[in-house]
């Protein structure tokens, strides 16, 4: 298997785990209000969520994850070090989620992925960019 194909896999990997630490980090973030104000039990407000957190990009469109795909423009940076980058960005998202869950800091995913753009992009040199696998 060539460095690649491993890397897309551990990206793949990652953005699951990324999904996972997004779900359980944003849910409880939007669960908690109508469970604390009393307007709804918990079964209903997890309900209530998990149905609309399905529909939200199928009735909604994905305007915000375009956006943020739109970020880092890695189109004239060789493979290899373009899905590096995209690794190093969500694998600081994952901390930071990991991060905020635990000590109780109420934190959005999303902004945690837009805060690895300009560690992940802006600060490298990309001249000395590794050559390319082909």
């Amino acid at each position: 298997m060539d460095l690649l194909t491993l890397l897309v896999v551990m990206s793949v990997a990652v953005v699951l785990v990324f999904d996972y630490t997004n779900g359980f980090h944003d849910a409880s973030n939007i669960i908690a209000t109508p469970i604390a104000s009393r307007a709804l039990t918990p079964i209903q407000a997890v309900v209530i969520v998990a149905t609309f957190e399905f529909l939200g990009p199928l009735l909604g469109g994905t305007a915000v994850a375009n956006t943020i795909g739109e970020f880092a423009d890695l189109d004239d940076v060789a493979a290899v070090l373009s899905v590096t980058v995209i690794l190093c960005g969500l694998s600081g998202a994952i901390f930071w989620n990991l991060l905020t869950w635990w000590f109780g800091i109420p934190s959005s995913s999303s902004h945690a992925l837009v805060e690895q753009r300009p560690s992940t992009t802006s600060t490298h040199d990309w001249s000395l960019s590794l050559p390319s696998s082909s």
